[in-house]
């Protein structure tokens, strides 16, 4: 008797986790667009994982043989699409911020005036735009939610998600291309919080391209093959807005930090704390 009890009660339970993974893979899904900034799109092979679409080519033995490495500012082939150009500002510097940090771990970030093994170039090839009406409505439930005192995730309304497409390369000192991707990812119900902004989904979804990019330069190999890494103690720094482990990354600002979490938990748009690049690019 006791043992069925015991499934009856885990019986709704159960049917909460099937819920969650179904809300967790219902993103908004965002082409994979092939721009016009690569040097080349040749030898790309398909990729990704569940909630990532992506196309890659990777050169092992430079690319593991290389020790220095050089980022060029982020640039957009969106067009005029109706953003702020601030928020788009935000949204490039936020990428350039994080690939100088995840590279860091094993490269060394020289300026923008100096010599490197590999040039690092991305580009923003599409933003879907957040809606902030329905991003507003599921910032409101989820804090209802947890002044209620649920035990459990409440999802985003499954309306208006953004998503991000990004493509990028790097370029040995002889000019030719050692690795290139193609990469996008949309929001999903579950792990990108909701914020009122028209880029608030691009903006937190560049942190996962940069991973992913920087993964496949410091591997050498597919990013998506094998264990997720450990974040380093200077990545864990980094994002808590402290100092970036090399000069060259100053250029792109700190993370907000601490300050910048509570403003995503509530749902704020990015350019409340987040300062952008601390120099002209």
């Amino acid at each position: 008797m006791i043992l069925k009890l015991r499934r009856l009660e885990m019986r709704p339970r159960a049917a909460l986790c099937v819920a969650l993974f179904s809300w967790l893979y219902a993103c908004t899904s965002v082409p994979l667009p092939e721009g016009t900034s690569l040097s080349s799109y040749a030898g790309l092979s398909p990729s990704g994982s569940t909630l990532t679409k992506a196309k890659l080519r990777v050169d092992s033995t430079p690319v593991l043989a290389a020790q220095t490495v050089r980022i060029v500012p982020t640039s957009t082939q969106i067009g005029s699409r109706g953003f702020d150009p601030k928020d788009l500002a935000l949204v490039t510097n936020a990428i350039d911020r994080a690939l100088c940090t995840d590279l860091s771990d094993r490269f060394k970030v020289v300026a923008t005036s100096q010599p490197a093994d590999l040039l690092i170039h991305a580009t923003v090839t599409d933003i879907v735009a957040t809606n902030r009406t329905a991003a507003a409505g599921s910032i409101v439930a989820s804090v209802g939610g947890s002044v209620a005192g649920l035990g459990v995730p409440i999802p985003r309304l499954p309306i208006g998600l953004g998503g991000l497409a990004i493509e990028a390369e790097a370029v040995g000192r002889d000019g030719s291309q050692r690795a290139s991707m193609l990469w996008s990812r949309g929001a999903n119900m579950i792990t990108t919080r909701a914020r009122v902004s028209p880029v608030g989904d691009a903006y937190s979804l560049s942190s996962a391209f940069a991973a992913d990019f920087s993964r496949m330069l410091v591997k050498g190999q597919d990013p998506f093959k094998g264990m997720p890494a450990i974040p380093s103690m200077q990545r864990l720094r980094a994002s808590l807005g402290g100092n970036p482990k090399y000069d060259a990354c100053k250029a792109f600002g700190t993370a907000p930090g601490i300050p910048g979490m509570v403003a995503a938990r509530f749902g704020l748009p990015p350019t409340w704390t987040d300062k952008g690049a601390a120099v002209s690019q």
